[in-house]
């Protein structure tokens, strides 16, 4: 909608907010060098409001926390979008210069009144008002999400309805304020910036534009694919009814983070050939054919790109051990065995300036100048006089004009029943890192967290006769795992929440892998469940 998908500002910004919305994002435990600087402006005396079904550990500290239903993103959101407009809090000076389709927006939200929402999403309707109003009001007003709005079937509707409310209120190109997704792990922004993705080429260049396809193909000397490819949930489900012969996964143990994981092992094993490129054995290397030993971080140089589009070198600091190698390395080696004459790059320097030379946004960064700027340089970078940019679209949308996303609410995927009465949302702890390959190899995090746990509100498990710290059973339409009862005030009644780090827990055995029609994200943060409690004659679980 905007242009760019990254961070609009910058994450030393922060702390010179006014006004912090904060939506789907355990920030303290998920992010938490970016929850310091969210701390530091609150105390300097920012407004922050939060909106998470967990009373999450800002919500503490929020003048307002919005605890909606699990799912009910887009009625909250319209609901405000219906407030602003409604007391013509919106900035229509931006939005004639620099937007287009308002209007349908405007007809849509008449219908999501704070009245409505309440009765959808349990958030009082004063509440939905008084944080539009503050959210309309504040010049320097930012929004941060991360994976509590995307994992969802609509998560795409809500990144619509969230980037409706940056453009109505006139917050974009703006310091400390924009809109600002949270990437979850290190290089994650690089990692898609650098072309992982099904449908771009590096540096968002669509795939099925022919002038890109031609300059790419005229560059690596080979025909091109003019379609999309799949994304990481359609080719899970593709694994799984047998129609993919090999599968290539490296860095990522989906055995542990894919939705829905009986599906995945079936598929792994049904798979002709599977390889691993990892620097642990997980989960998935127990099925792998072929394992080929990847270096860490310290072992290895190259760049890492994080969530405010800063681009920064990494430097070797130790040889990797044994046979491993550079993940680039091993690629180059597999490329050229399956027929590809790939460059004898000498470094991972050559590698960044053959795509740095592909990749207009980019243009501008090379080694050289990031050896000099060692706090890194934040595309788009397009020539080597450009200082970066620190704030997107300061002189508008990037786009052009933007365009308005009118939404219209869907339910999720899967809703409770009287056969799976509760709701189940998963995330990340602050003691443990995504699958925990590394973490839970380490005794500090261990020690401080040793296994999984099930969230519970007191009403239901009094309604269960579930007591604290009592080894419990979640069972879903996919899956069944147990792990210790948390009586805990932080969820909502009828909703239940569980980390997704434990191999010998695990949540995933439970979600849905339905996914958003657009991106494919499977749905980890609705998931219908029931809750048991385990018989002591029966065997451990």
């Amino acid at each position: 909608m905007f242009g760019a998908g990254a961070m609009t500002n910058a994450i030393d910004e922060i702390r010179d907010s006014e006004l912090m919305f904060v939506i789907g994002s355990n920030t303290t435990e998920a992010h938490p060098i970016i929850a310091m600087e969210m701390k530091r402006a609150r105390q300097n005396g920012a407004k922050l409001i939060v909106a998470d079904p967990r009373k999450i550990w800002l919500a503490e500290m929020a003048d307002y926390h919005l605890q909606l239903k699990p799912g009910t993103d887009v009625w909250l959101l319209s609901a405000m979008a219906h407030v602003i407009i409604g007391e013509e809090l919106h900035d229509q000076a931006f939005i004639d210069a620099h937007t287009e389709g308002f209007e349908s927006v405007k007809d849509k939200v008449a219908s999501y009144s704070p009245e409505e929402a309440e009765k959808v999403t349990g958030v009082p309707a004063e509440d939905i008002r008084a944080a539009a109003r503050l959210y309309a009001t504040t010049k320097h007003a930012g929004i941060y999400y991360t994976l509590g709005i995307t994992e969802h079937t609509h998560g795409t509707d809500n990144v619509y309805c969230l980037a409706n409310l940056v453009l109505m209120t006139g917050h974009l190109g703006v310091r400390s304020a924009g809109m600002n997704p949270l990437r979850g792990q290190n290089n994650v922004q690089g990692a898609n910036d650098a072309g992982a993705t099904p449908i771009y080429y590096p540096g968002y260049q669509k795939v099925t534009d022919d002038e890109v396809r031609k300059k790419f193909e005229a560059g690596w000397g080979v025909p091109l694919s003019p379609n999309d490819g799949l994304n990481l949930n359609v080719m899970m489900k593709e694994m799984a009814a047998g129609n993919m012969k090999a599968v290539y996964v490296m860095g990522e143990d989906i055995v542990i983070s894919e939705p829905n994981v009986t599906k995945v092992e079936k598929g792994l094993n049904q798979c002709e050939f599977v390889v691993c490129q990892e620097i642990f054995h997980n989960e998935t290397t127990r099925f792998a054919d072929v394992i080929l030993p990847g270096a860490c971080f310290a072992e290895k140089d190259g760049v890492f790109t994080n969530s405010d589009r800063r681009v920064q070198r990494v430097r070797k600091v130790v040889d990797p051990p044994g046979n491993a190698r550079a993940d680039w390395e091993i690629l180059c080696d597999v490329a050229r065995a399956v027929g590809y004459d790939m460059p004898h790059y000498k470094n991972a320097g050559e590698v960044f300036a053959e795509y740095a030379s592909f990749t207009p946004k980019i243009a501008g960064i090379s080694y050289e100048r990031l050896e000099e700027n060692t706090a890194g340089l934040q595309w788009p970078c397009p020539d080597t006089n450009h200082p970066g940019t620190p704030t997107l679209h300061m002189d508008g949308p990037m786009i052009g004009k933007a365009p308005f996303q009118a939404v219209d609410y869907r339910p999720s995927a899967e809703l409770a029943d009287n056969e799976y009465p509760l709701v189940l949302s998963t995330g990340r702890t602050l003691y443990h890192y995504n699958s925990a390959t590394q973490t839970r190899r380490d005794p500090g995090p261990v020690a401080k967290q040793r296994g999984n746990f099930i969230e519970l509100h007191r009403s239901d498990a009094r309604k269960l006769e579930i007591e604290h710290g009592e080894k419990i059973k979640v069972l879903s339409r996919r899956g069944e795992v147990c792990a210790e009862a948390w009586i805990s005030p932080r969820v909502r009644p009828g909703c239940i929440w569980m980390p997704m780090h434990f191999a010998e827990s695990r949540a995933n055995l439970l979600t849905n892998d339905a996914g958003d029609s657009i991106t494919g994200t499977g749905e980890y943060k609705v998931c219908a469940v029931r809750v048991e409690k385990l018989d002591p004659k029966a065997a451990p679980c």
